[in-house]
């Protein structure tokens, strides 16, 4: 086993990670057949088969499941080690790969990134973009953003702002179907809600005083946020925006705010995960900080701390 080098720790853990030797050979830009050979080479080092390859794709064996924690734990002290080095010579330097929706992504952290390459000149930041949460470990993911309140022990958060949510719709819908004046006016309107996060359906109101949730039953149904608004813009019907996005539409003029009186805000946390291996890293606390200061600055009323 000595004679096994680093790199062959961060090929066998990418291969958990992915799946498949074909995604690593593409992530790495090499022949498959090398990515297989140097899998073969790791076994024998070993002295164990690692993994089971079939048809079905891969899995591992007890003995790998025990080396690829063994790779995490190794690569991990590694990444830091550079880091520390890094921070001493006070140059933040690396790679850090983030997970957002499609959202936060397109109208928070994009806008960013120039702020972020002028700060720190040599950091690298892959977004990973989907409204589905991420499993940190297998997908290598260094930050997630996230709205949930309920997180693993496995991890660190930092809230960074906070985001709220509306209805609006397209004055073109409007002008065809209507404005809805009261809450149960909803249900004779077309209304755009998310497929797959099904909380987002639940509309809240808040009606003299008390709460109440308006569950919507989608005519058009997407799995992107990003599409809800675009559907919106389009005049498809009425949907539930992220204020951010939704006051940046009604400043263009695109789309109006629905039942603005009734509706709860009802802004939540927007928190920076991190898994507890790796928060301490230079590269990953410096996107932190720098998200947190540019996200409080924003001019955006619905995400700020």
């Amino acid at each position: 086993m000595r004679d096994l080098q680093f790199d062959d720790m961060l090929l066998f853990a990418r291969v958990v990670e992915l799946g498949t030797l074909s995604a690593v050979a593409r992530e790495r830009d090499v022949p498959v057949s090398q990515v297989s050979r140097t899998l073969s080479r790791i076994e024998k080092a070993c002295g164990a088969r690692l993994i089971h390859r079939s048809t079905h794709g891969l899995s591992l064996t007890p003995e790998g499941e025990t080396f690829v924690a063994y790779c995490h734990r190794i690569t991990s002290t590694l990444d830091e080690l550079e880091g520390d080095f890094a921070h001493k010579a006070g140059d933040v330097r690396g790679t850090v790969k983030v997970a957002a929706s499609t959202i936060v992504a397109a109208y928070q952290l994009v806008p960013s990134l120039e702020g972020l390459r002028q700060l720190h000149p040599h950091l690298r930041v892959e977004l990973e973009v989907s409204d589905r949460l991420t499993d940190m470990a297998r997908d290598g993911i260094d930050i997630a953003i996230r709205t949930v309140s309920a997180l693993p022990e496995t991890v660190v958060a930092r809230q960074i702002g906070t985001l709220g949510r509306a209805l609006y719709a397209a004055p073109s819908y409007l002008k065809r179907a209507g404005t809805p004046r009261h809450i149960e006016d909803l249900r004779e309107h077309v209304l755009i809600t998310n497929s797959h996060v099904s909380f987002l359906n639940a509309w809240p109101f808040i009606v003299k005083g008390k709460p109440m949730v308006f569950e919507a039953d989608g005519h058009w149904r997407t799995n992107d946020t990003n599409m809800v608004a675009t559907m919106v813009v389009q005049g498809a019907g009425i949907g539930r925006l992220a204020t951010l996005v939704g006051d940046t539409l009604v400043q263009q003029k695109l789309v109006v705010p629905v039942l603005e009186a009734l509706v709860d805000y009802g802004p939540v946390p927007v928190y920076a995960v991190t898994l507890s291996s790796r928060h301490r890293l230079p590269k990953i606390k410096a996107c932190i900080d720098y998200w947190a200061a540019w996200l409080g600055k924003s001019t955006h009323t619905a995400f700020k701390k």
